[in-house]
C-alpha cells in the first residue's frame, strides 16, 4: 500500500479518525509536512486545526546529530538525549545556548505560519496530534509530552505511516495511537507515498487560513 500523496493520506487517516468527531477534538499539526495531512483530518472531523511546533536540538558544530528536542509550549517542553549529552561532553552553558536559539526559531516559526492567532485550548479536551509519518519517534515525544502540560482529557497520535519501533516507544506518551500502515521495515517515510515533495511555507500559511475561516453560509 501506497498512499498518493499527503492529501490522500490525509483523507484516509481521517476515515479511521471518524468516531472521534463526537468528541469534538482539537487537530494539531506538525509542521510543515504534517499540516497538508491534519487539514485533511480536521475538515472530514469539523475539527479546528492548529500547529504543535517541535524543534531538534542538534549537537554544537554537528547539527546533524540531536541531542534533544524541544516543543512549543507554555512552557517549552525539552527532551533530553543525556546518553549523547554525555558522551559528547557538551557543556551545560552549551545546551542551553541551543535551547535558547531553537525556541526562539520556533516562536518564529509560529507567529509566521498562523499570523498572532490565539492558541486553540486544550484543556479537557480530546488531542489528535498529525503528522505525515514517523520514523524514529523521538521529535513526536517531544511533542506528545508538551501536550500533556495542557491538560487534555485524551491525547490521540495520528498518522498515515510509522515505524513498528517508534508506536512502540510512543505508546506511554498517548492514550490512543492511530495509524494506517505501521510498517517494521518502514525505511523512509517518503517511499510510502507516490508523492512527497517538500511542503512550503506558502502551502502551510494557506491551509492554516482556509481552516481558520469561516464556513461558508
Amino acid at each position: 500500500m501506497v498512499f498518493r500523496d499527503r492529501v490522500d493520506a490525509g483523507r484516509q487517516l481521517a476515515e479511521a479518525l471518524l468516531p472521534l468527531a463526537a468528541e469534538h477534538p482539537v487537530v494539531l499539526a506538525l509542521p510543515r509536512g504534517g499540516v497538508p495531512v491534519a487539514f485533511e483530518v480536521a475538515r472530514r472531523l469539523a475539527a479546528p486545526l492548529d500547529l504543535l511546533i517541535v524543534r531538534k536540538l542538534g549537537v554544537p558544530g554537528h547539527a546533524e546529530f540531536a541531542m534533544g528536542a524541544v516543543a512549543d509550549a507554555e512552557p517549552p517542553v525539552v527532551v533530553r538525549h543525556d546518553d549523547t549529552i554525555r558522551a559528547l561532553g557538551i557543556s551545560a552553558p552549551a545546551f542551553e545556548a541551543v535551547l535558547a536559539a531553537e525556541i526562539a526559531e520556533a516562536r518564529r516559526r509560529r507567529d509566521r505560519y498562523l499570523g498572532g492567532r490565539p492558541r486553540q485550548p486544550l484543556a479537557a479536551r480530546t488531542l489528535i496530534v498529525v503528522d505525515d509519518g514517523i520514523a524514529t519517534g523521538s521529535t513526536m515525544q517531544a511533542a506528545l509530552r508538551a501536550l500533556r502540560q495542557a491538560r487534555p482529557r485524551r491525547m490521540v497520535l495520528a498518522v498515515p505511516v510509522a515505524a513498528t519501533p517508534a508506536i512502540d516507544l510512543l505508546r506511554p506518551d498517548a492514550d490512543e495511537i492511530v495509524c494506517v500502515l505501521p510498517r517494521p521495515d518502514l525505511g523512509s517515510i517518503g517511499e510510502w507515498y507516490d508523492a512527497f515533495p517538500q511542503v512550503e511555507d506558502a502551502e502551510v500559511i494557506r491551509l492554516l487560513e482556509a481552516a481558520a475561516a469561516p464556513p461558508p453560509a
